[in-house]
């Protein structure tokens, strides 16, 4: 498994909470068919500090382990709850905020790294396709996977207040680098098309406990971002 040569920082996580994600990716290449004589490890190490890269604001081991968390919640929606998890490890493996390509990168690497673990053809490229799916937050009727690994990552709208406030102050630290009038009208633009789509969630949960409160934020930052004249 190759990543870029950027990926050699440690992670920045607690013992404790570190140890839980290990032993989580541990059971997750099992159950997904990985070989049993194939060290696992070695590959948390090198995802773990990826995720852990300094230049990382909003995409870093804290939203790996809430996306985890979310997609724990709705596993018993998805046809493959192995492949969706697995999914969100690699969604955002790799990650430049200047870069367009982030996602197929990402489903790269995952293709790569699977079958050096024993997991099957079919599964890696189930897995890879949903980390494509993140492109556009967009599957299809009846893809109850691309539905989990999609309102997972989007859960993150959801928050109480002051969660979603610390989520897009994250997001803009991420793009310091865009000047602040350029990003308001981007950030504006995402705002606007989330709020058209006819449902941010497509899981009877998400759609139950995060739709609501997903759209009361994303108006209010709407509305922070254009003021009124």
């Amino acid at each position: 498994m190759n990543t870029d040569p950027a990926h050699t920082d440690t992670t920045d996580l607690d013992p404790a909470a570190e140890a839980d994600l290990r032993a989580r990716w541990r059971a997750t290449t099992a159950a997904a068919g990985a070989d049993p004589a194939t060290d696992p490890a070695p590959y948390a190490d090198r995802l773990l500090a990826a995720w852990a890269e300094p230049r990382r604001r909003y995409h870093t081991t804290a939203h790996l382990i809430a996306v985890l968390a979310h997609a724990e919640t709705l596993a018993g929606h998805a046809a493959d709850p192995a492949a969706v998890e697995l999914a969100a490890w690699f969604h955002d493996a790799v990650y430049r905020p200047d870069r367009s390509e982030n996602e197929e990168r990402s489903a790269a690497l995952a293709e790569r790294a699977l079958p050096e673990l024993g997991v099957g053809a079919a599964r890696t490229a189930e897995v890879a396709r949903l980390v494509r799916l993140t492109v556009t937050h967009d599957p299809a009727p009846g893809d109850t996977n691309g539905e989990a690994l999609c309102d997972a990552d989007l859960a993150v709208l959801a928050g109480a207040p002051r969660a979603y406030a610390a989520y897009a102050a994250a997001v803009r630290a991420e793009y310091s680098f865009v000047p602040d009038e350029a990003f308001r009208t981007g950030r504006a633009a995402v705002l606007r098309q989330l709020l058209a789509l006819p449902r941010l969630f497509r899981t009877p949960y998400g759609t139950d406990h995060w739709e609501a409160p997903a759209r009361a934020n994303l108006t209010a930052e709407l509305d922070a971002l254009t003021p009124a004249t």
